[in-house]
C-alpha cells in the first residue's frame, strides 16, 4: 500500500509540474514579446463627456506632434529615446490642448513599465502584463483611457478615424511571424488555472510529507 500511494503521488507530482512547466515556459515567451512593445496610453480625468472629449483632442494632438517623429523609427531603443527626450513637449502639447478648451486640469506624462490588463488591438490580442509604456494623465486620471501601440508605430496607422487598426506589416517588422501568430492566438490568460495548479501543487507536496511521516 505505501509503494502504490507512493507512485500516485508522485504521478500527480509530475503531471502538475508539467503543467506549470508549460504555463511557466508560455509566459516567459510572453514576455519576450511585451518586452519589444511600447504602449501609448491617455487617461481622462473622469468618465464624464467632457473629460472623455479632452482625452481624446489631447491625444490627437501629442500624436500629430510625434508621428513625424517616431514613424519611421525601426527600432524600440530610437523609439524610447524620441520619447524620453520629448516628455517635457508631450506635457506642454497636452497643456496647450487643453487650455485651448478652457481647461486647466493637471497633466502627468510618464515613460516606464505598467501593469495593464488583457487588451484587444485589431485581430491581436495583448495579453496581461507589465509593458512599457508612454502615459498622459489629465486631471486625476480616473476615467477610461485610451491606447495604442507607440512601438512599433501602429498609433498613426489610421489617422483618419483615429481608430487602432492593426497593421501587421508593421508588427512583423519587429516581431517575428511565430510571435505575432502567438499574440494572434492569445485569448484572456488563464490565470485562475495558473492559480490552482500551484495551490494543488502546494497541497499534493503537504500530503505527500504527512502520508510519509506516517509510515516513518
Amino acid at each position: 500500500m505505501k509503494k502504490g500511494l507512493i507512485i500516485g503521488l508522485v504521478l500527480i507530482i509530475s503531471l502538475i509540474y508539467i503543467s506549470s512547466s508549460y504555463w511557466i515556459a508560455e509566459e516567459a515567451y510572453v514576455d519576450d514579446i511585451r518586452g519589444q512593445i511600447i504602449r501609448f496610453h491617455v487617461r481622462a480625468n473622469s468618465d464624464s463627456e467632457r473629460d472623455q472629449e479632452l482625452k481624446l483632442k489631447v491625444r490627437d494632438k501629442i500624436l500629430r506632434e510625434l508621428e513625424p517623429l517616431l514613424k519611421k523609427s525601426r527600432t524600440i531603443d530610437e523609439s524610447r529615446l524620441i520619447m524620453k527626450s520629448n516628455l517635457s513637449n508631450i506635457k506642454s502639447i497636452a497643456q496647450k490642448a487643453l487650455k485651448e478648451e478652457g481647461e486647466n486640469h493637471s497633466v502627468d506624462v510618464s515613460l516606464g513599465m505598467e501593469k495593464f490588463p488583457t487588451r484587444k488591438y485589431g485581430s491581436i490580442v495583448f495579453p496581461a502584463g507589465e509593458y512599457e509604456a508612454l502615459v498622459v494623465e489629465i486631471g486625476e486620471g480616473k476615467g477610461q483611457n485610451w491606447w495604442c501601440v507607440m512601438f512599433p508605430p501602429l498609433c498613426f496607422v489610421d489617422m483618419i478615424d483615429k481608430t487602432p487598426v492593426y497593421a501587421e506589416d508593421d508588427l512583423m517588422g519587429v516581431l517575428s511571424e511565430k510571435q505575432v501568430n502567438t499574440l494572434k492566438a492569445q485569448k484572456d490568460p488563464p490565470i485562475v488555472l495558473k492559480s490552482k495548479i500551484a495551490e494543488l501543487f502546494t497541497k499534493t507536496k503537504s500530503y505527500l510529507a504527512t502520508q510519509l511521516a506516517r509510515f516513518n
